[in-house]
């Protein structure tokens, strides 16, 4: 995500403040810019200017992993005589982040910044008052880490701490779930009027203020958006709509009290709502409106501490993806030109501000580019031929084919089982070698595609053959199984829950979930953290509210790992009635309905149930995987012949999907610090093509396609490869594969068991392998032993 940024360096009052560079009233022009999202080049050339001032987000504690791409980003900054800003975003609690460290995690930010000329700014946890933020309102807790890293930055050498809460206007918004109890002394900190409830009333911004002695500069991030986050408007700028945001919002004068009051130079953190599918006011209207405010705010005497103003440059989504909002202040040329025209009368200088480095640019780590890369392309060439050519090279191959007598397919079972692996390990979600193989290695595929489309394969395998003889027993036993999922997944809900209570657990895992820029809302929700059980503590008032007993009935709550499971028990209810319309010779029918459905869900984004799952896997559009695998199944052998007569289709499907992966290896996300890209794409082209082509959540037209040519490459590979395969993988695949059920939920009960293990939160590569080690044989064993499978569906 770029984050333009027009910054105005002017003195500061701090006595912790480093030196300052231009005169009062001769604001400097900047950008700050995220990794990943687009480049200074591209933002100065859009605008006209050139940028003053870059940023890069950074965890606490430290990750090795994160060195070499912030010394990448700080050789950039210093190329163009930038300061860096360093957002600090902790990964672990609050309450851990005591001197100890804090001394550390500023020990590795010295060493990199140790041969930087600009000045460095740690804008520690911002957005502390806001509820989406892992570490949002917990005052007590916030301001005692802010102190302490704050106080590990205390030197001679002169870094900047940013303290920048999120605008008061909605405050408390949804309350975060580790805010503190009422009754508890941090509840008092929040209680500001102390009339013993928390609500619009109290006080935005005055809890979580860590101290004059640890504040440099005072910030504030505050959006022209009318929305109060629900449905999308385009609206144009109030006259003083901004200037009644720093002074009024929050039940504060945010200015008045905390940059004039107490002398410290102020950041605006802003950026103006537009969404293009919702009418009304234009883009030029609303943000050169918004703009004018901004830099008459900026340059105004009413406020002269005002030293920066960060414009968020991006785009994203909201209503989990239903709508699209573009903050660009250059995606419009119409709009860059009426800014740059306005920057260009105003009293801001662009830069340099510092002196200019020497360097070759901003190399990301583990990227190939050039011939490098297009070497990787070429050797996937030779051995796409290279597995083409051996079965009918080679005569000793021929003995490699898969034979089997039994009616159950064990290809499948060998690509369930991989599939079921896929979801065990990006689930647990720990940094380790594992995620080299599993995050869209592959290609635009995870195992969820996977999972929903062989579990479609299997019904049309199993209950297909006997629809034409026995309807009946088909409609029962889908149902008992629907039912028995249905019952699974309440128990699952209803069992985190009451874990969640006890003190002395952390579920946080399953409890909530951190957006990993893979969801509706795209790369631009990364970080912003749900709680997926809010509202059902109410479960122990009396009355009971109304809406909670329905909402837990309809899996509204529960872990997001484990919501899938709503989706099946739909898909499987309605499966007979799709198995009776391929029985009447319907399939192509069946097929045009089920892509229409897709079609619709695509583009209108609607959601037929209230259920969780319609957040990760919008019923409309995921029904088209399993209705595929569906019809798959049900003529599996007429398929297979026909594909056996055409082998054409499946070379053209095998190399697609080689292709897809070449394509996939050129993600801007890395999995860790040993994964590496293929720079054949700019940042900025691949993000837009992926989430255009291969978003996840709505299943965009190529990761569809991606998924098919996959799964039919896949199957004719192990159908060539199968006894060498099945020697090496197939032992601990296919079992896995044969009770992928039992795995899933067997998986939840992992997960929180690995979340209380702190060693294994410590992004430890090494043991982190080890222990998915541990957990993938120590899952095999259970399905080798039959542990527990009375009770547990498989």
């Amino acid at each position: 995500m770029l984050i333009a940024v027009l910054a105005v360096i002017l003195p500061a009052g701090s006595a912790r403040a480093a030196d300052t560079v231009p005169d009062e009233g001769k604001p400097l022009l900047g950008a700050v810019l995220e990794w990943g999202e687009d480049t200074a080049a591209g933002f100065t050339d859009r605008l006209g200017a050139s940028p003053a001032l870059f940023g890069h987000d950074i965890a606490l504690p430290f990750r090795a992993s994160e060195g070499e791409n912030i010394r990448g980003f700080l050789e950039q900054s210093g190329m163009q005589g930038a300061h860096a800003m360093l957002t600090v975003k902790p990964s672990i609690a609050l309450e851990r982040v005591n001197a100890e460290a804090a001394a550390s995690f500023a020990a590795e930010v010295r060493k990199l910044t140790a041969n930087f000329k600009g000045q460095v700014m740690i804008r520690f946890a911002p957005d502390m008052n806001a509820s989406w933020v892992e570490w949002g309102q917990q005052p007590a807790a916030y301001r005692s880490a802010f102190r302490a890293v704050a106080e590990a930055f205390e030197d001679p050498g002169g870094t900047s701490m940013v303290w920048e809460p999120y605008l008061g206007k909605d405050y408390p918004y949804d309350r975060n779930r580790n805010a503190p109890a009422p009754g508890s002394e941090g509840f008092a900190l929040l209680d500001t009027n102390r009339d013993g409830v928390w609500n619009g009333s109290d006080a935005a911004y005055a809890p979580y203020y860590p101290g004059d002695d640890a504040v440099d500069w005072v910030g504030l991030t505050a959006f022209h958006d009318d929305t109060a986050g629900g449905a999308s408007v385009n609206t144009v700028p109030q006259p003083n709509e901004l200037q009644g945001m720093l002074t009024t919002s929050g039940g504060e004068n945010f200015y008045g009290t905390y940059a004039a009051g107490k002398d410290k130079p102020f950041v605006l953190q802003t950026a103006a709502f537009y969404s293009p599918a919702s009418g009304g006011a234009s883009d030029v209207d609303i943000k050169v409106a918004w703009w004018d405010q901004v830099l008459g705010a900026a340059t105004s005497t009413d406020f002269a501490k005002t030293a920066a103003v960060v414009w968020d440059e991006r785009t994203s989504t909201r209503d989990t993806g239903v709508a699209s909002i573009d903050w660009l202040l250059t995606g419009n040329p119409a709009v860059a030109a009426a800014a740059r025209d306005r920057l260009e009368a105003s009293p801001m200088v662009t830069g340099p501000v510092t002196q200019v480095a020497a360097g070759s640019g901003y190399v990301r780590a583990n990227t190939l580019t050039g011939a490098g890369a297009w070497t990787v392309a070429a050797a996937l060439i030779i051995l796409l031929v290279a597995l083409w050519q051996v079965p009918r090279r080679v005569n000793t191959a021929t003995a490699w084919r898969y034979s089997d007598p039994s009616k159950r397919d064990s290809r499948v079972d060998l690509l369930r089982g991989m599939a079921i692996v896929f979801v065990v390990v990006n689930h647990l979600g720990m940094t380790s070698l594992f995620q080299l193989l599993t995050q869209e290695t592959v290609g635009f595929v995870s195992g969820a595609e996977l999972f929903v489309l062989f579990s479609g394969l299997v019904v049309g395998m199993v209950s297909g053959p006997r629809v034409n003889a026995d309807f009946g027993t088909v409609v029962d036993l889908t149902s008992r199984r629907a039912g028995k999922l249905y019952v699974t997944a309440l128990a699952v809900l209803i069992a985190v829950f009451l874990i969640s209570l006890l003190p002395i657990f952390q579920t946080d895992t399953l409890t909530t979930f951190v957006d990993q820029g893979t969801g509706g809302a795209g790369h631009n929700g990364t970080g912003r953290t749900y709680d997926l059980y809010s509202g059902m503590e109410s479960l122990f008032q009396f009355p009971v509210p109304p809406q909670v007993l329905p909402a837990i009935l309809l899996l509204q709550f529960g872990p997001w790992q484990f919501n899938v499971m709503g989706l099946y028990v739909v898909l499987l209810l309605v499966s007979p009635l799709i198995l009776a319309a391929l029985n009447r010779g319907k399939a192509v029918w069946v097929l045009a309905g089920t892509l229409a459905l897709y079609g619709v869900g695509a583009v209108t984004r609607f959601r037929i149930l209230p259920s969780q799952f319609e957040d990760s896997f919008p019923l409309l559009v995921w029904q088209v995987l399993f209705v595929v695998g569906l019809v798959a199944g049900f003529h599996r052998h007429r398929i297979v012949s026909w594909l056996t007569d055409h082998t054409w289709v499946v070379a053209a499907c095998t190399a697609a999907a080689f292709a897809f992966a070449f394509l996939s290896w050129g993600n801007p996300y890395l999995a860790n610090g040993l994964d590496v890209r293929l720079a054949i794409i700019p940042d900025t082209v691949y993000r837009s093509m992926y989430e255009l082509f291969f978003g996840r959540t709505y299943l965009a037209p190529g990761r569809l396609l991606n998924v098919l040519v996959l799964v039919v490459g896949a199957y004719a590979f192990l159908t060539a490869y199968w006894k060498p395969v099945a020697r090496a993988l197939g032992w601990f695949l296919i079992p896995l594969g044969r009770a992928t059920l039992y795995v899933f939920i067997i998986h939840v009960v992992l997960i929180a068991v690995i979340a209380n293990i702190p060693a294994l939160r410590q992004d430890d590569i090494w043991i982190n392998t080890a222990a998915y080690a541990l957990v993938l044989g120590l899952l095999w064993v259970m399905v080798r032993t039959r542990f527990l499978f009375r009770i547990i569906p498989t």
